[in-house]
């Protein structure tokens, strides 16, 4: 073979590699960003009845966000909230649910409490306790009083607060509300507070004595 058709073939074994490298670095230049996370919001308190808006915005591995569009909404609890596929949450009875929005494997997740209508208040039970300190504990229940209907628990979805903050423990969403006492001072008095955010906008409050023993 000649030294110029070698020449030749040389020269287009080289056109080839280059333009190979070429179409690569061009797919790889232009290959789409990868889907992380998913923050879906908001978090809220709604009526029983009403309604809230829910989005999802994706965060992606080149830092880029973007408010999803395709996103597959669903709710945990649909006896308390029910969301539709455009993602409109809707408060069917007290309680909370956590409602899931989710793009192919990835999802992020927000909770929605729902509130009572016609509450007229509060009452905490039992309304004294005797706690031992150095971690004794307690449980407590609230129940909103409904106007025209039986006594509703609030425990989940009241908001449980103690004087002593320093030497208290609350486990907060659950029932019944567990107090625990760390290292109080024997014979000392706390104020349980449980305050209960109704659906017309009212927050009732109602509060129960806890005296720290030996």
């Amino acid at each position: 073979m000649s030294s110029g058709k070698k020449k030749i073939q040389i020269l287009a074994a080289l056109a080839t590699l280059l333009l190979f490298a070429v179409i690569v670095g061009c797919n790889g230049f232009f290959v789409d960003p990868v889907l992380t996370s998913v923050t879906v919001g908001p978090t809220a308190t709604i009526n029983q009845g009403g309604t809230v808006q829910e989005s999802a915005v994706g965060t992606y591995n080149d830092g880029s966000t973007n408010t999803l569009k395709d996103v597959n909404w669903s709710s945990d609890t649909q006896s308390v909230a029910t969301i539709s596929a455009s993602g409109l949450v809707t408060g069917v009875s007290p309680g909370s649910a956590t409602i899931t929005g989710a793009s192919g494997t990835v999802s992020g997740t927000a909770t929605i409490t729902v509130a009572l209508q016609n509450v007229t208040g509060i009452t905490v039970s039992p309304t004294t306790a005797n706690i031992k300190a150095n971690g004794g504990t307690g449980t407590f229940t609230a129940k909103a009083t409904v106007s025209g209907g039986a006594p509703v628990d609030v425990t989940a979805t009241a908001t449980w607060s103690a004087s002593d903050t320093e030497n208290t423990t609350l486990t907060q969403g659950v029932s019944p509300e567990t107090v625990t006492v760390l290292n109080a001072t024997i014979g000392e008095k706390i104020t349980l507070t449980a305050s209960y955010l109704s659906g017309s906008g009212v927050t009732y409050t109602a509060n129960a004595t806890i005296t720290v023993t030996q």
